[in-house]
């Protein structure tokens, strides 16, 4: 699975969903690992939730034909790609709306859907969600990480904050503020209860 799993957190609903009351996405991989029908992927999917939305990326079984090296053969291969691509979606189509289905009950996210083969992605209705200005799933993942982190109040905050590190190394400094928060709550875990050791 690649991408930080987020719990929800207090803030505005989509969809009629809360915030607040979000559950948890931590076994997400693993629901669609056992959901998914056999053959339709090339090994597990790459799963990756936020507060909005579930993507699921899957790769598709390679090309059996053989394309020459040239600007025409891999023109036909590109074709070939997006044809594979447009034939799973819509072979697909109706079992991944119930299985979509099934996930928003669950998880009460939305899904978005897409697929890869050889170097060709494609992915199906995905969703944009406004935060000052329209940004994507990988995008929305890096404000709520500041968010959850505290170090800015809301996604708009964490935007700002953003745009004010751009030329530094911010995928290594995101990367060491997840490890970090996952100590901490490792922390948190193991220490006393609270309930337990209070008086009366």
């Amino acid at each position: 699975m690649r991408g930080r799993m987020h719990r929800g957190r207090p803030g505005g609903g989509r969809g009629g969903w809360q915030q607040a009351d979000l559950p948890s996405t931590d076994d997400v991989s693993g629901w669609f690992a056992g959901r998914l029908p056999d053959g339709w992927f090339a090994g597990s999917p790459d799963v990756t939730a936020d507060k909005d939305e579930i993507v699921v990326v899957g790769d598709l079984p390679p090309l059996t034909e053989e394309y020459p090296d040239t600007d025409a053969g891999r023109a036909d291969r590109a074709a070939a790609e997006v044809g594979r691509i447009s034939r799973f979606r819509e072979q697909t189509r109706d079992e991944r709306i119930e299985i979509a289905q099934q996930a928003e009950a669950r998880y009460h996210r939305k899904v978005a859907w897409g697929a890869r083969i050889g170097g060709t992605t494609e992915l199906f209705t995905t969703a944009s969600v406004p935060v000052m200005t329209r940004l994507r799933q990988p995008e929305r993942i890096v404000l709520d990480t500041l968010v959850d982190a505290g170090v800015a109040r809301s996604r708009s905050d964490a935007l700002a904050w953003a745009v004010r590190l751009v030329g530094r190394h911010a995928d290594d400094w995101l990367s060491e503020l997840r490890a970090a928060m996952a100590r901490v709550d490792d922390l948190r875990a193991g220490g006393p209860d609270a309930d337990r050791d209070s008086d009366g």
